[in-house]
Order: C-alpha cells, then sequence, then structure tokens
C-alpha cells in the first residue's frame, strides 16, 4: 500500500493511476467525509477517456491514512491545501504538470491551492465546492448531524474503519460552529488564473448555486459553470455519464496539444 511520511507520526495513503505520462496527471481530491475508495470507478474511467495518469490520495484522517489527532481549526482547509497537497505533489509527481478534481472540501483546497502556489497546475474542476458558508450548508449539515445522532450514516465506518465517528464529528462540528460561520475563501478567488470547470448538482443539500456563481465570477481565468441536473452533492456517481462527458471535454481542451 503506497504511502507518504508526512512526519514521524503520520503518513497519507496514495495510489497512482496509469496513463500517458506526456499528459497531465489528474489529482483528485476527495470530499469532507470521503476518501480514495469513495470515488468508486470514477477516477480510473475518467483518467482512461482522457489518457490521463492519475493521483487520488486519502488526507491526513481520513481512510487509509493516519488518524487525525489535531484540533481543527479555522484554517484546516488552508493546512491541507497548502502543507499536505503541496509535499504529495512535489514527492510523488515532482515537476510534473497536473489538473485538480476536487469534490466538496476538496473542490475549496483546491481553490486554496490554485490561488497560492500554481506551478505546474494547469486546471482546476471544481464539484460542489464551498467558497463561504452559506444557509443550505449549514441546514444540509445540520441535517445530517441528526441523521448520525439516530443511528444512520454509520456506513463510512466500510471506509473509515475506528476513525469515522472522529471524521464526522470534525466535519459536522466545525461546519456548524459559530467560530466557523464566517469562513470564506472568496477573496482568494481573483488570484485564480489557470482554466476551471466549475459543476454543481442541481439539487445539492450543502449549498446553493450562490457558491458556483461566485466562483465564476471572481475567478481571473477562463470559468465555464455548469449546473448538473438531476442530482444533489455528488455528480459524478449520480450523473456520472453527464460529468465524465463535462470534465473529459475540458481536459482535452487543455491538453490537445499533447501526443
Amino acid at each position: 500500500m503506497p504511502g507518504l511520511s508526512i512526519d514521524k507520526d503520520h503518513s497519507i495513503y496514495y495510489q497512482l493511476i496509469p496513463g500517458n505520462t506526456n499528459k497531465p496527471y489528474l489529482v483528485y481530491l476527495h470530499e469532507g467525509l470521503g476518501c480514495a475508495a469513495m470515488w468508486s470507478n470514477f477516477p480510473e474511467l475518467l483518467c482512461r477517456v482522457t489518457d490521463c495518469p492519475g493521483l487520488v490520495y486519502d488526507r491526513l484522517g481520513y481512510g487509509r491514512s493516519s488518524p487525525l489527532d489535531r484540533t481543527r481549526t479555522v484554517h484546516y482547509l488552508h493546512n491541507y491545501a497548502l502543507k499536505e497537497l503541496p509535499k504529495l505533489i512535489d514527492t510523488v509527481i515532482p515537476n510534473t504538470s497536473f489538473i485538480l478534481i476536487g469534490h466538496s472540501d476538496g473542490g475549496s483546497i483546491s481553490l486554496i491551492f490554485g490561488a497560492e502556489r500554481p506551478d505546474f497546475l494547469k486546471g482546476i474542476v471544481t464539484e460542489a465546492a464551498h467558497v463561504f458558508v452559506d444557509s443550505t450548508t449549514v441546514a444540509g449539515i445540520r441535517a445530517a448531524d441528526e441523521a448520525w445522532d439516530r443511528g444512520k450514516l454509520r456506513g463510512l465506518a466500510k471506509y473509515h474503519g475506528e476513525k469515522t465517528e472522529a471524521i464526522f464529528k470534525a466535519w459536522s462540528e466545525t461546519w456548524l460552529s459559530d467560530w466557523f460561520r464566517h469562513w470564506s475563501i472568496e477573496y482568494l478567488l481573483p488570484s485564480i488564473e489557470v482554466p476551471l470547470l466549475a459543476l454543481q448538482g442541481g439539487n445539492d443539500q450543502y449549498g446553493s448555486k450562490d457558491q458556483v456563481n461566485s466562483i465564476a465570477s471572481k475567478c481571473s481565468g477562463y470559468v465555464h459553470l455548469k449546473i448538473v441536473k438531476d442530482c444533489a452533492h455528488v455528480p459524478h456517481l449520480e450523473a456520472q455519464p453527464a460529468v465524465v462527458k463535462l470534465m473529459s471535454e475540458f481536459i482535452k481542451q487543455i491538453t490537445r496539444d499533447i501526443k
């Protein structure tokens, strides 16, 4: 099982997907309750369609990576974007072009990274990313928290094992807390100059369309915005054919001159 040591006590799990290494790697960043395995077959499918190699990984605290033993702060997404992700990329695919594919929290991390550290970054795809906390986000997470208290959502243990409760509570308590209510990364968006595809499900229970509209209106580079009909927070599984088409067309635009 490939692993990258973060420090003497922590390591993160990653997996490489074969493809044409002349093309950018597709780097997949999972959602706030997710992990590499919860992408299901999507990373391999998109890599195959685009002929790009891929890198999928579990952030610290998730899936097959080490447990998270640090208290979350308002800067937790910045820490993932500016400390863990750069170390992974610099170690596993150094001096190599790549495109970030970020879902939910992973989308927010991709945007932070794109604004702050664009070396070798050729494009960003966000799916259900958050750039601020809105009322839809709060209502959706509160409903999930109540479902957890009723004994539901325990299927996450299949992916996170003994870390499941810690992961869930870190997610729900952070996003529902007063100290996180004014979190925003909108100020970073004008610094993003690489091409960007911003997707959101038409019935996303965790974010309003104001999220994706903010991304589209504030980023400095080319942005294509698409609301994916008839799906909620996970379009890449709920509307997979449509999402593969949208993402692959965007990626092929970026890589069309690479053989």
